[in-house]
């Protein structure tokens, strides 16, 4: 299993960023994929869920409203939109898969102005 998360950035409050999780090592299309996040000094915490034969997704009440995940289940990537952006989303951002205790390397938010 391998996670490869790209497309974070300094960006300034309001701003909006989208983040790509290309996998591979394991069948993705049926696969439940997780967003997670964490802070300099904080636990690492969930964010969103795409379920992968279902389309059903969830996310953490901090970001519901502003964030959308979705999946290209032809290409193996997970994305993560993020609209309206603010300081307490900064983070490092991490994708993984449900079923797996891999993580990948993580890609850095941060939202300051």
């Amino acid at each position: 299993v391998q996670l490869v998360e790209s497309g974070g950035g300094s960006v300034q409050p309001g701003d909006s960023l989208k983040l790509s999780c290309a996998t591979s090592g394991f069948i993705f299309s049926s696969q439940t994929m997780l967003w997670y996040r964490q802070a300099p000094g904080k636990e690492r915490e969930f964010v969103a869920r795409s379920v992968g034969l279902y389309g059903i997704f969830g996310y953490a009440d901090s970001v519901k409203g502003r964030f959308t995940v979705s999946r290209d289940n032809a290409k193996n990537i997970l994305y993560l939109q993020m609209r309206d952006l603010a300081p307490e989303d900064t983070g490092v951002y991490y994708c993984k898969v449900e079923a797996f205790d891999t993580w990948g390397q993580g890609t850095q938010v941060t939202v300051s102005s």
